[in-house]
């Protein structure tokens, strides 16, 4: 495939690459911190010609045993480091005489001969123990049956070093996705020996921006596509066979999704293929005591080791957690080295592709491969080994659209400043705020013809759609767009994005989504220079001109703009403020680019549809789903924009 060909076959990466995995006889996910290696010849030899395979049943304070894989290296002739990955995705292949492909978090690890560590988490496949959703964290352990990720960790971290040989007594963690939460978790009150850590994209609160809700709206489609897969154990037990994805009997998600009813429909109708985990997910529709309890941000304390956060700048499933965890771990624990490290990838992207693009936009080089080699492995080398030097910043991040990567010694950086893109009449957007005579702009927002997130046919939720073009939703009726001026300088923004709408409904409750979007000059050269004309017989080129590239969406659900435990119903043709916060951004609009803003009431089949009327959305019955005219205004007593935090020329 050539390089800048669209990549519309990359896909939801906790689902799908969880088959792939499946179907190599390893049961893991693209949340699974480990990476899958390519089947290349001699690769599991090159294991177990450098490696021996130990199982072992760790036992914890409460008795209960955790099912556990070392693989330790052949060469005696020093001590070496544990590099451990606690998992609810299986650590295959089970049995000592069968071993993986690969270890550790890239290649640079498996070569440097470390002792690697693979942990069924509590109550998943062979680990014994009651599994519970990201587990709440105990603050005050009064007996040994108190018992969480902390205590699983610290237990296992004793029997290793006193069990496994040739350990040098310092060990390190790692995870992406839900074993990016299990390393979050294992570091609060940490073992003495645990000296490096790196969370990666970790689930932290499902309500907020991570994999469960944003803006108060249900992440539809991938969430019911993960839990039929994600489900209970009855026991412990190994896998017995490869999963078979769930069949929509579609290829159209849009359509499947559109025709089920409302969301409860899922489990009545597809009750066979759910769990009690998705019931979970479904249920609890606002900011109660369930998710509270499991926002690991606010446990993030007595941390003693060395912390590297590791998130994407278009991670589709937990963008917000990266973020929310490392400040969280800078409030409560001044003093110890915690770095923030971002690059324009997608969910676990930094750990097996090479990072030179997403869908049709290129970043100029291969950012995952640099990640790997010259900031997550010197971290581990040198906590661990004691070697190289302490060298990360305080936050590492690529910048989009320019396509360097820069260093800040906080994030967002201390010169960014607060400034608002105020909407206008006539789809303009500027700096300046709106004059008094200004109004606003309406669109009838309908249940049944929701917007859609992508303009292919798809069962789930392809990555690249965070960078897609979106040229397609400009162009429907139900979509406000307002765009600047060409830029006569770049203009760059760094940290949080803060849409503040004042609107106006019909009905008595709404989504607003607003997208970010930078808009290519119409003479932006194309990756293939193609004839587009009537010859075309195949697939269409890519036309670069005019692409109007994803930066940033989030939906909000207007009934939360008060309170996210008490939601309020909108009161028909009265102004209303819709202020709300979406998850960071590093990009420079470059010279002769121009920014958009578009806003519109469904993003389907992404997040759920909102009936527009004030019910328990997922109890909806057919009747409760009814059109609204939506109203944005944009005059001086009534202003909406979007503050960005920019930094200075």
């Amino acid at each position: 495939m050539e390089k800048c060909a669209p990549r519309s076959a990359e896909r939801n990466v906790r689902l799908r690459w969880i088959v792939a995995v499946l179907a190599l006889g390893m049961v893991a996910g693209a949340a699974a911190s480990e990476r899958v290696a390519a089947q290349e010849p001699g690769k599991e030899e090159y294991v177990k010609s450098h490696y021996t395979k130990q199982e072992y049943k760790i036992p914890m304070r409460d008795g209960k045993k955790l099912f556990t894989s070392v693989y330790v290296p052949k060469d005696t002739s020093e001590p070496h480091p544990i590099m451990m990955s606690r998992t609810p995705y299986g650590v295959a292949p089970y049995g000592e005489s069968n071993f993986k492909t690969a270890l550790g978090p890239s290649d640079e690890f498996e070569k440097a001969a470390y002792i690697f560590v693979y942990q069924d988490v509590r109550g998943r496949y062979i680990s014994e123990g009651e599994f519970v959703e990201m587990h709440p964290h105990i603050d005050v352990h009064k007996s040994a049956s108190d018992v969480d990720d902390s205590t699983d960790t610290y237990d296992t971290i004793e029997f290793l070093l006193k069990n496994v040989p040739n350990n040098n007594g310092k060990v390190g963690i790692w995870g992406i996705s839900y074993p990016g939460f299990y390393t979050s978790a294992s570091i609060i009150d940490s073992h003495p020996a645990l000296k490096a850590a790196s969370p990666q994209a970790p689930m932290t609160d499902l309500f907020f921006t991570d994999d469960g809700y944003h803006g108060g709206t249900f992440m539809l489609s991938s969430n019911f596509e993960f839990y039929t897969f994600f489900k209970p154990f009855p026991q412990p037990a190994a896998p017995t066979a490869p999963y078979v994805p769930f069949d929509l009997g579609t290829p159209d998600g849009y359509d499947f999704f559109l025709h089920i009813g409302s969301t409860r429909d899922l489990e009545t109708k597809y009750q066979k293929d759910l769990s009690f985990l998705f019931h979970d997910q479904l249920s609890h529709t606002s900011y109660d005591d369930y998710w509270k309890a499991r926002d690991l941000s606010r446990h993030m304390k007595n941390i003693k080791c060395a912390v590297m956060v590791v998130g994407g700048w278009f991670d589709a499933e937990d963008l917000s957690g990266p973020f929310k965890t490392f400040h969280a771990i800078d409030q409560s624990n001044p003093g110890i080295q915690n770095s923030l490290v971002v690059g324009p990838w997608v969910h676990g992207g930094w750990g097996r592709n090479d990072g030179d693009h997403l869908g049709d936009v290129e970043f100029g080089a291969k950012t995952s491969l640099f990640y790997r080699a010259n900031i997550e492995f010197p971290f581990f080398e040198f906590y661990l080994k004691g070697k190289g030097t302490a060298a990360l910043p305080k936050a590492y991040v690529f910048e989009t659209g320019s396509n360097v990567w820069k260093k800040y010694d906080s994030w967002p950086p201390a010169n960014a400043k607060a400034k608002t893109l105020y909407l206008h009449a006539g789809g303009k957007l500027s700096f300046d705020p709106p004059a008094a005579s200004e109004g606003f702009d309406e669109y009838v927002s309908d249940p049944a013809h929701p917007v859609p997130f992508i303009d292919y046919i798809a069962t789930d939720i392809p990555q690249r759609y965070m960078v897609d073009d979106q040229r397609f939703a400009a162009r429907r009726t139900d979509v406000l767009v307002y765009e600047t001026e060409p830029l006569d300088e770049d203009v760059t923004i760094a940290g949080p994005v803060s849409p503040k709408l004042r609107i106006s409904s019909t009905g008595t409750d709404s989504d607003f989504v607003l997208k970010l979007i930078d808009v290519y000059p119409n003479d932006f050269r194309d990756p293939v220079q193609t004839e587009a004309n009537k010859r075309v017989i195949g697939a269409p080129p890519i036309r670069m001109g005019g692409y109007e590239q994803l930066l940033r969406g989030e939906p909000m659900r207007a009934k939360f703009r008060n309170s996210w435990e008490k939601p309020e119903a909108l009161t028909p043709g009265k102004v209303s403020e819709v202020n709300f916060s979406m998850p960071d951004v590093n990009h420079t609009f470059l010279k002769g680019h121009r920014i958009m803003v578009q806003i519109q009431s469904s993003w389907f089949p992404l997040a759920d549809r909102n009936p527009q009327t004030f019910v328990e959305i997922p109890d909806a019955k057919p009747e409760d789903f009814k059109k609204a005219t939506e109203q944005v205004f944009h005059r001086k007593d009534a202003a909406s924009g979007i503050e960005l935090m920019v930094l200075p020329k």
